[in-house]
């Protein structure tokens, strides 16, 4: 069977869990514990280590879905995770301009480590102040719209929101030869 690994990251409360278990075939492999930290000001509970879930989408061929923690004490999970993947997803939370020098940082750590086909998903977009998508972008540091990754507004509550952006990861993919 043909594997393609793909990454989940973001900031904590940006979507990642739910992304998974949004679209997973299988119960979601989870690390989930209590917050213990200022992460529980936003949620009772966090991932500390990864979540997994599959996703079936020919005969021979499957997704491996890796959500990684929010927070920057587990980057060592980051780290291993981001090595094995095919691509990537950045989440980030639009209404929560707060995060998104984490989610720049998590940006950068990522693309220190690999050169991989990836995409920025945005999330909460229908909260009250949610930032658009353009300056979202720009506040990660992603001016250039001709060279930076795809923008993809997704809710991670809604498996076709999220199918939607798997499918333009998997473009993006394309675009690689990964897939040839």
């Amino acid at each position: 069977m043909e594997i393609l690994r793909i990454v989940v990251t973001g900031s904590v409360g940006s979507g990642k869990t739910t992304f998974v278990r949004a679209i997973s075939e299988i119960d979601v492999v989870d690390t989930d514990r209590r917050a213990t930290d200022e992460t529980a000001e936003i949620k009772s509970e966090t991932t500390v280590a990864m979540d997994f879930g599959r996703l079936t989408f020919a005969p021979k061929q499957a997704l491996h879905l890796y959500g990684t923690p929010g927070q920057s004490r587990f980057d060592f999970m980051w780290d291993m995770l981001i090595h094995e993947a095919d691509a990537y997803i950045l989440l980030v939370a639009a209404h929560r301009p707060q995060d998104f020098y984490n989610s720049r940082r998590i940006l950068q750590f990522m693309n220190q480590r690999v050169q991989i086909p990836m995409l920025i998903g945005i999330t909460h977009t229908d909260c009250p102040n949610a930032w658009n998508p353009e300056d979202v972008a720009i506040s990660l540091g992603l001016v250039d719209k001709n060279t930076r990754p795809p923008l993809v507004l997704v809710n991670a509550n809604e498996p076709a929101s999220v199918l939607e952006t798997l499918i333009a990861l998997i473009q993006e993919l394309m675009k690689t030869s990964v897939l040839e």
